[in-house]
């Protein structure tokens, strides 16, 4: 079969014949792919921008790890799925063997193998998969809005992460896909949401779709005028969700005293801020990255709900064959989610 793999340190993905996934083991199973979506994280992949030297070692890979499909194959002891089940994937798989695995606390694994990233993932029209990573949705939901668990997941750990509660001023910066799950889910807790982009039209538009009201093109915009958005106070909590340096002392410059600033980006570079003020301030700066088991559960609960309502994300339908062409769309950020369909 064909599939989009990353093969050298270098910008570009190729097409390359690959095998069929080999028989699962005992507790795996071969899920036939129906939508996979492009990360901001496969962009940076794609552009070899920073950030992933890690991945050198899995070369060549198959990227995509947010994804939805139907359970194909079952391993012989798999008893929790049925063949045609819907699934989406928990793309993070843990060691096993480890002493946090073995104690059970499979969050804190240091040996994770993520799918799409250093084991073959969902840009191909089948992938193997652990068993346990497979949560189920109905049959009816739209496989689209169902590959978007894993931004969904990010999103919801963030908001966790700064304990966004009912009446806070919550600021997310960067309207990309995880900062418009981030902004859902935060209004979801009661926050009153604000977004803010930079030449960003069409995605911030996808979160006035969503029902974030407050929205804001930092392009051409006045000095303050973040701040006048929720009229001229401080955020309680501000989220970041852009990877660029300087958006972060931009954010912490409209938090209010003693409150949680979150990084949520991926930086391929070191970030720079204002220490002397940051202690006065006593502003907290926190971060978070993969979710828990736990909050995906909660995701999938929410995504099921919500799916409907959810639907805006998903901007963009191409063939799995066109997929560089969605790639080169999410670089020049047209649209907001791209979806691609073997």
């Amino acid at each position: 079969m064909k599939a989009l793999q990353k093969a050298t340190a270098a910008f570009g993905l190729e097409w390359r014949d690959v095998p069929e996934p080999e028989q699962p083991s005992a507790q795996e199973v071969i899920v036939d792919v129906t939508a996979a979506g492009i990360c901001g994280s496969d962009v940076h992949i794609y552009d070899w921008s920073g950030g992933y030297d890690f991945l050198r070692g899995a070369f060549p890979v198959t990227l995509g790890h947010e994804f939805a499909g139907r359970v194909a194959t079952l391993g012989a002891d798999v008893h929790t799925l049925r063949v045609g089940d819907a699934v989406f994937v928990i793309p993070s798989v843990e060691c096993g063997v480890c002493e946090h695995c073995v104690a059970g606390r499979l969050d804190d694994c240091r040996d994770r193998r993520g799918i799409g990233m250093l084991r073959d993932g969902a840009f191909a029209p089948r992938v193997r998969v652990p068993a346990a990573n497979c949560l189920t949705f109905p049959a009816e939901m739209d496989a689209g809005v169902a590959s978007l668990a894993e931004p969904l997941s990010i999103g919801l750990s963030a908001v966790k992460t700064a304990e966004v509660s009912a009446g806070e001023r919550v600021l997310v910066m960067g309207p990309g896909t995880i900062g418009q799950a981030i902004a859902v889910l935060a209004k979801a807790r009661g926050a009153q949401v604000a977004i803010v982009g930079h030449n960003d039209a069409e995605r911030l538009a996808t979160a006035r779709a969503l029902g974030i009201d407050a929205t804001l093109d930092l392009d051409g915009a006045q000095e303050g005028a973040m701040r006048a958005m929720l009229g001229g106070s401080e955020y309680d909590v501000v989220i970041e969700a852009t990877g660029v340096g300087a958006a972060v002392q931009a954010g912490l410059d409209v938090l209010r005293p003693s409150g949680i600033f979150v990084v949520c980006g991926i930086h391929g570079k070191p970030i720079s801020f204002d220490g002397a003020k940051l202690v006065r301030m006593r502003h907290q700066i926190r971060g978070t990255y993969r979710a828990s088991r736990a909050t995906w559960q909660e995701v999938r609960d929410f995504l099921i709900a919500n799916h409907a309502s959810l639907a805006p994300m998903v901007t963009h339908r191409l063939p799995l064959a066109q997929a560089v062409e969605g790639f080169e769309m999410a670089r020049r950020k047209i649209g907001s989610k791209i979806v691609l369909v073997p």
